[in-house]
């Protein structure tokens, strides 16, 4: 009964340390002329851990990726969205790539054209992955909605 038991808190402490590893999300949208709009989509990762660039190429960790629900009142441009924070890289001898990825909180910036003065909003996913210098968490989708006034 005592092995069961410890067996037991052991899974439920590794279930609730890993259950807190996530990214922690802000999305705003500040006014600029001319109906235009820039979007910040704020990552937070847990301290020790770091998110990945959109610019990580193809064979290594999961980049971060936007995708945009289509609202014909809003014109999103087909591009990267900017990214701000503190970038480093390096060449992952497993994956064998150049990785990007940030360390701390990183800002994504998108500018978006509202077609007249109308209240709208942007929405969409972003999917992202998280790391730390031993272990990397699922990656993960997370839904957003960001009103454009």
């Amino acid at each position: 009964m005592k092995k069961i038991f410890t067996v037991i808190a052991v899974m439920f402490l590794f279930v609730a340390t890993n259950a807190q590893q996530k990214v922690s999300w802000s999305f705003t949208a500040k006014k600029l002329a001319n109906n235009k709009y820039e979007l910040h989509m704020v990552a937070t990762p847990p301290t020790g851990w770091h998110i990945y660039s959109q610019l990580t190429p193809d064979g290594g960790p999961i980049p971060t990726e936007f995708t945009f629900t289509s609202n014909a009142l809003v014109m999103v441009p087909a591009t990267k969205l900017k990214e701000t924070g503190k970038l480093l890289s390096y060449f992952d001898k497993n994956f064998k790539v150049e990785v990007k990825y940030f360390e701390g909180a990183v800002d994504f910036v998108k500018t978006v054209t509202v077609k007249g003065k109308i209240k709208t909003n942007v929405s969409g996913t972003v999917e992202s992955m998280i790391c730390n210098d031993r272990t990397c968490m699922p990656p993960t989708k997370q839904t957003f909605n960001i009103g454009l006034n």
